[in-house]
Formats: C-alpha cells, structure tokens, sequence
C-alpha cells in the first residue's frame, strides 16, 4: 500500500514543481533557459568580485558608486534599442548581438585598469553590477518564452527560468571566490590579477552564450499577429473617421445599400507600417502603473545591490573571497528553490497575492541585515532574506505577461525592464555616498522601505484584477455559447 502511494506522491511533487512542464517542453525553451543559467554564472562570478576589483586599483567608493550608476544607465540605452527594435530585427539577431557586447566587456576588464576605460566598456557593453540581468536579454527571452509555452503552464516555465538563473548566479559567485582565494596563494599574484582572470572567464562565457543563441529556431520570432489583435492598433483610425462622417451628415445617404443588399467593396484600410511597435491604451494604462511601482521596488535592489552586500560584508566583516563566496552560494540556491515553491503558491492563490506575500518578508529582512554588529546574526538576516527574496520573480513575469497582447509583449518587456534599470541605476551612486560618510547602514534601511512600499501599492492596485487572456477567454466562451444557443 505505500509502495503503490509513493508514485503518485512523486507524480503530485513532479506536477507541483512544475517538472512535466519543463521536460515536455519545446527545445528552444530549453535552450533558453540554458543561455540564462550561463548568463547569470557570468553575473554571479563578476558580481562578487567587481566592487572589490575596483577598489584594488585605488578607486574611492564614491566613484566605484558612480560606476555602478553609470554601468546601468548605458544598460538603459543599449536595452531600450535593442529591445524595442528586436521583433523587427529578429530575436535570435538580436540576443546574438547582446552576447558579443558581453564578451567584448569582459576582454577590456581583462586587460585594461584605466577608470575611464572600464566605464566606456561597462557602458557599451554588458556588466552586471548588481548580479540580477541586464542588457537586452531578459525581455526577449521572457517574450519568447510567453510565445513557446500555453498559458497553463506558463508559470512553471518562468519558475524553472528564474530557478536555472538564480542557480547560475550561486554556481558563479562560489566557483569565483574559491578560484580568486586559490589564485592569491600562488607567489606573485595579486588580487587584482586574480580579479582579471575572472573577467577572462567572463568573456568565454560570452561566446558560449553566443553559440546557444545560434542553435535557437524560427519558432522563436515572432508570430504573424492574429486579426483581433490587428484591430487594437487600427480601430482608434478607422473608427474615428467613420464617426466624424456619420456627424457631418445629418441626414441619412439615401444612396447608401438597403439592408439586404451587398455591401459595396471598398478597399480595406492598410495599417501604417512602422518599426516601433504598437501598444492598445489598455495596455499602456497597465504599463504606466507597473512602471511607477517597479521603479520603487528597483531603486530600492541598486542601493543593496549584490556587489554592495559582497563589499559591505568584506569591510565590515573581513571575509576572505572563499568564504565569501560560500554565503552568497547558500543564500542563491536557496532562492533558486525557492521559485519552484513560489509556482506551487501562485496556483491557489493567485499571481499577485504570491508576489506581494513572498516578497514583503525579504524587505524586512533586508532592513535588518547592516543592524548587528556580529557576523552570526547578519548572516541569519541574509539567509532569511534570500528565502523569499525571488518568489515574486516568475509570478511577475506570468501576470506581465497575461496582462498585454501576445503582440506587445516584446516592447512591453522592455519597457519594464528600462524603468527598472533606469530606477536602479540611482542606488548604487546614493549607497557609494553614504558609504563614504561610513553611514553605510542607512542604505539597506531605505532599500527595505522603498521594497516595502512596494509590495503594499502592488496589492492595492492589482489585487482582483483580471487578466487579458482571462477576459479574452470568457468573450470567447460566451461567443460559443450563443451561437450554439
């Protein structure tokens, strides 16, 4: 009798966890998720180590804050274009092209130490400061990804997308400190020299992403839009001519054909062709209110960004880059599991009441973290932090993506992604000048309060709502009853 139960409890686990998605899923979904755990190890392993590097070569907080700051603010340019133009360039293009800039970054870091060269470098190219994306990636995949998989699993794609970044980022912090902390035992290596064969292995892993971005097929570009979504963007002219020339004309065309009889052929209306996409006043409602509360939550992540907590810990706390590199390695896979129980939730619950009620806890922990002034208790705080610190990630990219056209998705990604970048990019030059003041504290107690806010406006705006697909799905139910009727 429990012989017999235990398969079902796997077959209830496997389904919960969201794994029969993921295993029958497409191989360009596959694919994808596997560019973004080589990504992230990327991220993870630059993260850890970028603020200490720069500090190797006698840069002052201030500046390595204005680094950051401007680090994100040429993410914002280059995402922006990119990602508003990729539809029209092609997807596959254009992650091909994000991945070159991301190994030619890693090759200047390499080599060069010159402030203003790194700068230009992290600008033009790809560096993550803050461990979490950047560039133009994310939004694409996640488009993509909304396009490969149906609506019912959607959320278990997402989780297991988010749990193989969130993995990657652990795999590349503890692989980086380790590697650092055994490099500096060799005689005559410096840290700053162990710093750059990072930033080397970083541009392979550029060129590894740029490989898996050739293997992706056509499936991943976008669709031919359906007729009903080609109405959003023609409706607002084609209705409004046809309202002003009903109110010019008082009395009725008596040329006009009778009811039973044929209507005339005319030429249809041919839609404007354009390269930026367009988006219905629906969705640009739902855009703006996404945008004001993402840029809170994201201004809030760029003053305790990783690379600040990496530097935050090894001033305050004197921790080698091993042991470093070990804490933060428990505290992302912790995350990273975390999304699959994060999938579970949101399927009981509801999206938004997982993203709210998951991720209010890591802001309180947040705000506590710079408080003892023991390691043991900090490293609680940490902990506690990371267990529900990405638990709103997958279920806020199934309610994007739920909540706009199938056509919009790409742009509206995009979109989102700048604000929050754009709203990142001030933390790090706010935390550099309070580090400096050695008021270092008071970041993490604002960034918990500004995620908080958050976390409380998003469930006052959105909780109840419903979503498009949802509303498309019911028009169509109801449709199919009244024909049959």
């Amino acid at each position: 009798m429990a012989g017999s139960s235990l398969p079902t409890l796997g077959n209830w686990l496997a389904n919960e966890l969201g794994l029969y998605s993921i295993l029958s899923s497409p191989r360009d979904t596959k694919l994808l998720c596997l560019q973004r755990f080589v990504r992230l190890l990327a991220y993870g392993a630059s993260t850890l180590i970028l603020a200490l590097y720069l500090s190797s070569l006698h840069i002052s907080d201030a500046k390595i804050g204005l680094f950051m700051s401007m680090t994100l603010w040429g993410d914002v340019v280059i995402s922006f274009a990119l990602t508003l133009f990729a539809d029209r360039l092609g997807r596959r293009k254009t992650l091909m092209l994000g991945a070159a800039l991301m190994t030619a970054s890693g090759v200047v870091f390499a080599f060069s130490g010159n402030y203003w060269i790194l700068v230009a470098a992290s600008i033009l190219g790809v560096i993550s400061p803050s461990g979490n994306e950047i560039g133009p990636f994310k939004a694409i995949e996640e488009s993509t990804l909304s396009q490969l998989s149906p609506a019912a699993i959607r959320s278990d794609i997402f989780a297991w997308y988010t749990l193989l970044g969130n993995a990657g980022t652990a795999c590349g912090i503890v692989v980086c400190g380790w590697l650092v902390e055994w490099l500096q035992s060799f005689d005559g290596w410096s840290s700053t020299r162990a710093y750059r064969i990072i930033f080397a292995i970083y541009a392979f892993l550029g060129i590894v992403k740029l490989a898996l971005s050739l293997l992706l097929s056509e499936k991943c570009e976008p669709q031919a839009e359906k007729q009903e979504y080609q109405q959003v963007t023609e409706l607002d002219e084609v209705e409004i001519e046809s309202l002003l020339s009903s109110e010019d004309n008082d009395e009725p065309d008596r040329s006009s054909p009778k009811p039973n009889s044929k209507p005339s052929s005319s030429p249809k209306p041919q839609k404007k062709s354009s390269i930026l996409p367009a988006i219905s006043p629906l969705s640009r409602t739902i855009l703006l209110k996404l945008c004001l509360l993402f840029a809170f939550d994201s201004l809030g992540g760029g003053m305790a960004s990783a690379s600040w907590m990496t530097y935050f810990f090894t001033t305050k706390f004197s921790l080698p880059e091993g042991t470093l590199g070990t804490l933060f390695f428990v505290t992302s896979i912790i995350a990273a599991l975390s999304n699959l129980v994060a999938s579970s939730i949101s399927k009981r619950i509801g999206l938004v009441k997982t993203m709210v009620f998951t991720h209010l806890p890591s802001a309180i922990f947040l705000a506590l973290i710079p408080l003892p002034s023991n390691l043991g208790p900090a490293m609680a705080f940490l902990v506690l932090r990371s267990c529900t610190q990405n638990m709103d990630q997958a279920p806020r990219q199934a309610f994007l993506a739920a909540a706009v056209l199938p056509s919009e998705r790409t742009a509206v990604m995009g979109v989102v992604n700048v604000v929050r970048t754009l709203s990142q990019s001030g933390g790090p030059v706010v935390t550099g000048w309070l580090a400096g003041m050695r008021k270092f504290w008071v970041a993490f107690l604002v960034a918990g309060a500004l995620k908080a806010g958050y976390d409380l406006a998003m469930l006052k705006l959105f909780l109840g709502y419903r979503s498009r697909e949802d509303e498309e799905g019911e028009s169509e139910t109801k449709r199919r009853e009244t024909a049959n009727a």
